[in-house]
């Protein structure tokens, strides 16, 4: 355990290397599902409390987190500052514990010290305990995060503090063992009574340093963003790629869809074999591993090995999400009709298993089926051979049913590591007798797996995450002109804005009867993007004016001293945020700028411009250093100093022509169009009722306009662009 009067020598380290740890370490946090069972149409509790022994505050909570914790014996209360008045008032320290309905560990621990009776009687009366689910708060866990991390030098989930009532924490760290727990809630409380002041004067300085970290980016000189700095960035980053499996190296992987994205309009841009090959190795690993879900879809968290044979078996949305997304545009760059059948497979997955009623979008399913991590999803391999037949030797072969590849327990992970024209060759066997088996295989699977006992899900609709599916989803569309894809973007919009606001304001999440008021920056920054995105493929101004209204009002509410904006609304308990760097989902801030940017193209706002450029000036050199943690940030870059692309469809066929150019993979580029004559900067006077145009444009430099989406492209050439294939 850390020296509670140690001075750390963490906090003089160079603060941008510690976010970049912070993102890393955070990343690594590893976590189950317990608890009391949900419906999945209200998220409401089906058992009564009079089936308890115990019942705590937490019992009046919507977060199914929280309310998995309200029949502990330890008396926890919701973050509140009733809860932190009360410690004020009775002179006691704070427990907080922090965690998520899905995280393995969290559960672990209140198996053993949360529902302990001699646990709970010492936190009863020693301290005054809270409970908070992070997917509901990212604000504080952030917080709590970053001292955590400049404490111990790693963060993840559960986060156990013990913090003064002011908020500032004492003590830091993640899962510990019953006796380790009940010897630290002992020193800590001894601690407090015969050394007060030096309890608070550590605690003023730990509370100094993280405020540092989060005032660093808004006190960084401005650079200006070149294209040198990108492909040093980019450079820097390679040095981390892992060539043969693909992804980061290091012992745990996970995919990080984000820097991808990015990496795959740099590898067009520069033209840069090198980049387009690691992405695209990183996708057809990933697609083929076992961190991919082969026969319900969808990926899991992260991957146990180097490999990606292994995962941990949480699903996300967020993750899923963005990878519809990726492969989508990797798909368009390369045809590869594996990436079409996993993205169509992994929305399956989501609008099967993580979709409510309504049409919003659950933010996780469990890793464990009653305590058991994976077993929903591993097989033996007697139980495959019985499904199915004649055909598991083959079926063996391709997913690596070996002796030499089991798991544990006799349990296997479906985990293929040759392509389905590799393998039909090596098996003498025609490539679509090989693909129709492979689909009479998972369906044979997936009937079986139905009649296991399935995991639990997180039933909170997180609004940014939903915002990140409606991106993906109107990329699919773009990509394969599945109507389905755009029809689900536009439902799940349309529940955001039913169903995630309290009083007409935008809120972070949403149950049935939910109290949450939080809402940050990522909630209007992703959802002003999915605005536009909606209105740049069906034309439709309502969705632009709700982007522009979303923007404006996240620069007002979340506006700070520099250029950058506040991730939170500050409390007396919450400080403010400047948040940056990418962790799980990107960067608010980054985001933010994106969405400036394209606003500001569209409109010719040259204060959104500036605004955006002022943004990236203060980013580009931890982008240059850290890439790998600021690829959102590097999307930004691509678009500020590389050639950058307006290409305006006026007429009545508008929505065809933008159809057919959305099918073609094109960095760097805004693609609107009007079947009406319009006002906004771009179509002003370009509407012709008897024909349809294309303009292309570039540094505010227009071609003449065409008419066919073949002379367009061949404009979009005679600029420059080497990407079209």
């Amino acid at each position: 355990m850390t020296n509670l009067f140690v001075i750390i020598s963490f906090y003089h380290m160079n603060i941008s290397k510690l976010s970049l740890l912070i993102v890393f370490s955070i990343l690594l946090g590893s976590c189950k599902n317990g608890g009391t069972e949900k419906n999945e149409k209200s998220g409401q509790e089906k058992l009564e409390t009079s089936d308890f022994e115990f019942t705590n505050e937490l019992i009046h909570e919507t977060s199914p987190y929280l309310l998995q914790h309200a029949h502990n014996p330890v008396d926890w209360k919701p973050w509140s500052e009733s809860a932190f008045e009360l410690a004020k008032k009775e002179n006691r320290l704070v427990v907080l514990s922090v965690g998520y309905s899905t995280c393995h560990w969290c559960h672990v621990m209140e198996e053993e010290s949360f529902e302990d009776i001699e646990v709970a009687k010492l936190m009863n009366e020693k301290f005054i305990s809270i409970k908070v689910d992070r997917e509901e708060r990212p604000d504080l866990d952030m917080v709590y995060q970053t001292a955590l991390q400049l404490v111990n030098g790693t963060g993840g989930w559960p986060m156990n503090a013990i913090i003064l009532p002011d908020g500032s924490p004492i003590y830091l760290g993640t899962y510990h063992e019953k006796d380790e727990w009940k010897s630290i809630l002992t020193k800590f409380s001894e601690e407090f009574v015969k050394n007060p002041e030096k309890i608070r004067e550590y605690a003023s300085m730990l509370a100094n340093g993280v405020q540092e970290v989060y005032e660093q980016p808004a006190k960084q000189m401005a650079n200006a963003v070149t294209a040198d700095k990108v492909i040093s960035g980019v450079k820097e980053w390679s040095l981390l790629w892992d060539i043969e499996w693909g992804g980061n190296k290091g012992q745990q992987k996970f995919i990080l869809p984000t820097n991808l994205n990015m990496l795959l309009d740099y590898a067009v841009l520069q033209q840069d074999v090198d980049a387009e090959n690691h992405v695209l190795n990183t996708l057809d690993k990933v697609s083929h591993g076992g961190i991919y879900d082969h026969v319900d879809g969808g990926f899991f968290r992260y991957s146990t090995d180097d490999k990606w044979k292994v995962p941990h078996f949480e699903k996300m949305l967020y993750d899923n999400a963005q990878m519809i997304n990726l492969l989508s545009k990797a798909f368009k760059l390369t045809g590869n009709e594996e990436y079409a059948d996993v993205v169509n497979e992994t929305f399956k997955f989501l609008k099967t298993e993580m979709r409510n009623e309504t049409g919003g979008y659950f933010s996780a399913m469990d890793a464990d089926t009653n305590g058991e991590e994976g077993v929903y999803y591993v097989w033996k391999q007697e139980e495959i051979q019985g499904l199915l037949g004649d055909d598991f030797e083959l079926f063996s072969k391709f997913y690596g049913i070996q002796d030499n590849e089991v798991w544990e327990n006799g349990n296997f992970v479906l985990n293929n590591t040759t392509s389905k024209a590799d393998f039909s060759k090596e098996s003498n066997l025609a490539l679509n007798e090989l693909q129709n088996k492979i689909k009479q295989w998972k369906s044979i699977l997936y009937k079986a797996r139905q009649k296991r006992t399935k995991p639990s899900k997180d039933y909170k609709i997180i609004t940014s995450w939903n915002a990140l599916l409606i991106d993906g989803l109107l990329e699919a569309y773009k990509a394969f002109g599945d109507e389905k894809y755009l029809t689900e973007a536009k439902s799940i919009f349309e529940y955001i804005k039913a169903n995630n606001h309290n009083n007409d304001v935008l809120v972070h999440s949403f149950t049935t009867d939910s109290k949450q008021k939080e809402v940050f920056l990522e909630d209007y920054a992703f959802l002003g993007k999915s605005a536009f995105a909606l209105y740049e493929v069906t034309l439709d101004v309502s969705y632009l004016e709700i982007s522009i209204k979303l923007m404006n009002t996240a620069i007002d509410k979340y506006k700070s001293e520099s250029a950058l904006f506040y991730y939170n609304v500050s409390s007396e308990l919450v400080p403010k945020i400047i948040n940056t760097s990418d962790g799980v989902v990107p960067s608010a801030n980054a985001i933010m700028a994106q969405n400036l940017f394209r606003i500001g193209h569209l409109e010719y706002n040259t204060e959104y411009l500036k605004k955006a450029e002022k943004m990236g000036s203060l980013l580009v050199s931890d982008f240059e250093n850290y890439a790998v943690s600021y690829g959102t940030w590097g999307s930004l870059f691509l678009q500020q100093v590389y050639p950058f692309y307006e290409i305006a469809v006026v007429g009545s066929n508008a929505k065809d022509h933008i159809n057919q150019i959305n099918a073609t993979y094109l960095a760097n580029t805004l693609l609107v169009g009007s079947a009406v004559s319009s006002d906004i900067s771009l179509f002003k006077d370009r509407y012709d009722i008897a024909d349809t145009f294309i303009y292309v444009c570039q540094n505010n430099t227009c071609k003449l306009p065409v008419k066919t989406v073949e002379e367009a492209f061949k404009q979009i050439k005679s600029f420059g662009y080497q990407g079209l294939k």
